[in-house]
């Protein structure tokens, strides 16, 4: 458990901090990203507090689900690319999916989630830096859509995901963050009632706090760096 203390301490730290001069530390919420770190892992950050952890890949996912079974109160957010195939056991056994991009994917997600649970919560990806190499939609496609996303059934729709590029430069950071939350805006303008803004990493999580975030994503800071696949 030591292992992940200082890690998970500093976060919150550094969470607190941001939010200092804006809002309540408590309106962000922290998902662990524990993609490629085992069970035992997982099961260590949860003794620290800890309930929501991000997953990029589901089979790794759904193994690690049956491993920590006992532990009820683990909330699971897919945070990776979805394919269409594999859309039924996500909306089957995870609480969050961040990174929708098309009204395919929305429309399986819903017509999988059991009736027996609550609607799945899901936002909608936004490439907003506008690298050809990430997935989501541009700012105007994503707001298009979003209204058909929320009439869906079994879904609700909270908000945006966005991932920003590389770099230390804060004003670019908080340039390409503000991009989701103009979204969110534009949205909101419409008479949607959304409230996420899932966007920040372990790098960039103080500029997306700066701009709104209300959801950060964080692996490496946590549980150390990663072993190449």
């Amino acid at each position: 458990m030591s292992l992940y203390r200082n890690g998970l301490q500093e976060v919150r730290a550094r969470i607190a901090g941001a939010t200092a001069a804006t809002h309540n530390p408590a309106t962000v919420r922290l998902v662990a990203v524990s993609k490629s770190f085992s069970p035992t892992a997982v099961r260590a950050v949860h003794a620290l507090g800890q309930t929501d952890f991000g997953e990029n890949y589901v089979q790794e996912a759904l193994d690690k689900m049956t491993s920590l079974a006992d532990l009820p109160d683990l909330e699971w957010h897919f945070i990776g690319p979805l394919q269409s195939n594999k859309a039924k056991p996500v909306a089957e056994r995870f609480g969050w999916v961040h990174t929708v991009d098309r009204l395919k994917i929305a429309e399986r997600l819903s017509a999988a989630r059991p009736w027996d649970q609550p609607p799945l919560n899901v936002c909608i990806q936004v490439n907003i830096s506008g690298e050809p190499t990430k997935s989501g939609l541009t700012p105007d496609a994503a707001v298009e859509l979003a209204p058909s996303i929320a009439a869906l059934p079994r879904l609700v729709l909270r908000g945006f995901m966005g991932i920003g590029e590389a770099t230390d430069d804060s004003l670019r950071q908080r340039a390409q963050f503000a991009v989701a939350r103009h979204c969110l805006e534009r949205c909101r303008a419409k008479g949607l009632a959304l409230d996420t803004l899932s966007m920040g990493m372990s790098g960039d999580f103080e500029a997306a706090i700066a701009e709104g975030a209300t959801m950060v994503r964080v692996g490496s800071a946590i549980f150390g760096t990663r072993k190449p696949a």
